[in-house]
């Protein structure tokens, strides 16, 4: 009978442990294929981003001739017929007017404005010859990276950038433009420097009205408010807002905001409104999840030695608490940089190409930004609206780093 009694156990037991290590080849599966699509999908988007980080130049001797440009307004002198001068001083076999039309518009439509910034940087160039790089356009960029079906380049075009790279001429740079400039219709010239200051001028705001409020109402509601009837109707209406659809606070913003406050559109100001409404249930959520993981001990013991109940929350309780609401703003933080469906509510999808000074001028965000490049018909698009996700990660990464370090500075143990 204890024999038989034994070896069930024991197959029991066996049973169980095997039971055990499934579920940890499951759960290491699982793991496994979670990580395998996060890189996939990251090197993806590096990979198509990637070329948007470099652009090409052409080198250009110039003469910077004092007759046609005036060292006191030097914004009126003729920089794109230098320009297009010069290029076409490469190819003096070239006489056709369709041709040299071929060959000039492998210049960027912005081609002479870094000349022009440059020269007003230093007017001491006035008068000299120089020999500079000038902007290609989007196409000729394209065929340069490699993508010759999709630049749409004809034999002739390729030709004229095959002889100016077999002389020396091209060269390759790190496009800076993408990170310092505004918004534009042609992909060389379009830069993120709007939407990267129209997020921060937005989230700025989210968290200076989101942040005090959801801590407030969360201390409140946990260590102040009286339990009856109406907090349990609040605290009902705080949950389920946390899962309304984002498009309803951007219809409710449209409404309030600016249909009847009169608020400007487009702007950072309004858009902060509406983030904020948007994450504030989040934050008042977490943070009275946080007040209620502080053990009551702490706040007995302060009250024991002669504290007010308002003293043991604010010295004793909410220090306590802050590594976990730190954690909500986190949260709070990633879902307004991500944002797009309110935001377009309330006009923040419009073309700006001006950097926004101040949260009441017109703006557009990243993720409205990314919808908007996503839907250009040009090539050189695409590469751009992948760039234009990894810095939106960047910087909710740097956002998070940031809260972190926060989070582990005033974390305490007990």
């Amino acid at each position: 009978m204890t024999d038989t009694f034994n070896k069930g156990d024991t197959a029991f037991i066996a049973k169980r442990y095997a039971s055990e290590r499934r579920f940890r080849i499951y759960g290491a599966m699982a793991l496994a294929i979670s990580v395998l699509f996060l890189v996939y999908l990251i090197v993806d988007i590096g990979i198509k981003a990637w070329p948007s980080f470099f652009e090409h130049h052409v080198v250009l001797e110039l003469n910077l001739d004092a007759s046609k440009i005036s060292a006191t307004d030097v914004m009126k002198g003729d920089f794109e017929g230098l320009v297009k001068n010069s290029l076409k001083a490469n190819f003096p076999e070239v006489t056709a007017r369709g041709d040299k039309k071929k060959l000039l518009s492998l210049l960027s439509v912005g081609a002479a404005d870094d000349l022009r910034d440059a020269t007003v940087a230093n007017p001491s160039t006035i008068g000299s010859t120089i020999k500079t790089g000038v902007l290609l356009d989007d196409t000729a960029d394209l065929y340069l990276k490699g993508a010759e079906a999709e630049s749409g380049l004809d034999q002739q075009e390729i030709g004229y950038l095959n002889t100016l790279r077999d002389k020396g001429l091209i060269e390759k740079h790190f496009a800076w433009r993408l990170l310092t400039s505004g918004d534009s219709r042609e992909p060389e010239l379009a830069g993120l420097r709007g939407a990267i200051t129209g997020s921060l001028l937005t989230l700025i705001m989210t968290l200076a009205l989101s942040v005090p409020l959801g801590i407030a109402a969360a201390v409140y509601l946990e260590e102040f408010a009286p339990k009856n009837r109406w907090t349990e109707i609040i605290e009902v209406n705080i949950n389920n807002l946390a899962a309304v659809p984002s498009i309803i606070f951007g219809l409710l913003g449209l409404a309030v905001f600016i249909n009847f406050l009169g608020l400007p559109r487009s702007a950072p100001l309004v858009g902060g409104l509406v983030l904020a409404l948007l994450v504030l249930p989040t934050i008042i959520i977490a943070s009275r999840a946080a007040l209620k993981a502080v053990p009551p001990s702490i706040k007995e013991a302060a009250l024991g030695v002669g504290a007010s109940h308002q003293q043991a929350v604010f010295h004793h309780v909410l220090p306590l608490a802050v590594p976990g609401i730190l954690t909500g703003t986190i949260l709070g933080v990633a879902r307004a940089l991500g944002e797009t469906a309110p935001l377009l509510m309330i006009g923040m999808v419009a073309f700006i190409v001006d950097i926004p000074k101040g949260i009441t001028e017109a703006a557009t965000v990243l993720p409205v930004q990314i919808y908007l490049w996503s839907d250009l018909p040009e090539v050189a698009f695409q590469s751009r609206t992948a760039a234009a996700i990894i810095v939106l990660l960047v910087i909710l990464f740097c956002f998070n780093a940031v809260a972190i370090f926060l989070r582990k500075r005033f974390e305490r143990r007990w």
